[in-house]
């Protein structure tokens, strides 16, 4: 039988910290564009909003930290600027890594390894392998991921397991799904924030963003730092969680 691991437990406050930020990091080719420059150019400058960004929340006391950097659908972009992110990504382990490292950052990947650069393969194992037991943050990374392809792969998972008569359909609960995640074991998040405007949350954490707070802002990622980063803390902070039930403040 599979572990089932259970979520922790909602925060008792509604100003308290976000235990959990996720983030769309989003408009990097509108930032380019707005500034005469190529997309290329913009993803260069995303990353550097990366490194603002977990620096932030390492600084904010942020423990889990999850960043949508490549969806499965962005395969359909044009060749030239995939290769240009894949590079970056190399880049960017390569250059932060041991920086990221000493810093007690723990490094964890979601998403399919299908289709994935082999030698960028291997630069992602290594940092996880790497970073597996440190504890000042956990890094996400949700990288050639897509929410749907997700859950279905966690069913067809439990499915496989019912069909070899090792688990009862009965069996199949909530918990037990949750534990068949990508992110089995990390708290869903509380605040998920996006960037460029758009309102949308683009097949990402579909099954964990369930009462999750959402915060979209009309700045470009390349302009992302620990400014807007407090800005969606401080607009999360001044709501009232209530995960299905009545406000505290209600007097019917």
């Amino acid at each position: 039988m599979t572990e089932i691991k259970t979520k922790p437990a909602p925060p008792e406050r509604d100003d308290a910290q976000p235990r959990h930020i996720a983030i769309i990091m989003d408009g990097n080719g509108r930032w380019a564009s707005k500034h005469g420059l190529p997309r290329a150019v913009g993803h260069r400058n995303g990353v550097e909003a990366v490194r603002r960004t977990v620096r932030a929340a390492i600084e904010l006391g942020i423990p889990y930290l999850t960043l949508y950097s490549f969806s499965s659908e962005n395969w359909s972009r044009p060749v030239d600027e995939i290769d240009d992110l894949m590079g970056l990504m190399k880049r960017f382990i390569r250059r932060d890594l041991a920086e990221l490292h000493q810093a007690g950052v723990k490094i964890c990947v979601i998403g399919e390894r299908t289709n994935v650069d082999p030698e960028l393969m291997t630069l992602i194992d290594e940092a996880i392998e790497l970073t597996r037991d440190n504890q000042a943050i956990t890094l996400i990374i949700a990288f050639n991921y897509g929410a749907r392809a997700e859950i279905a792969k966690a069913a067809r998972a439990l499915a496989e397991q019912v069909a070899a008569g090792t688990l009862k359909p009965a069996d199949i609960t909530v918990d037990r799904l949750g534990g068949a995640l990508d992110t089995a074991g990390i708290p869903d998040p509380d605040l998920l924030v996006r960037t460029s405007g758009e309102m949308r949350i683009s097949n990402f954490l579909l099954w964990q963003c369930a009462y999750t707070e959402f915060v979209f802002l009309d700045a470009y990622w390349p302009d992302f730092g620990r400014e807007l980063l407090e800005e969606a803390i401080a607009r999360y902070r001044a709501r009232e969680r209530r995960f299905g039930g009545r406000s505290r403040h209600s007097v019917m």
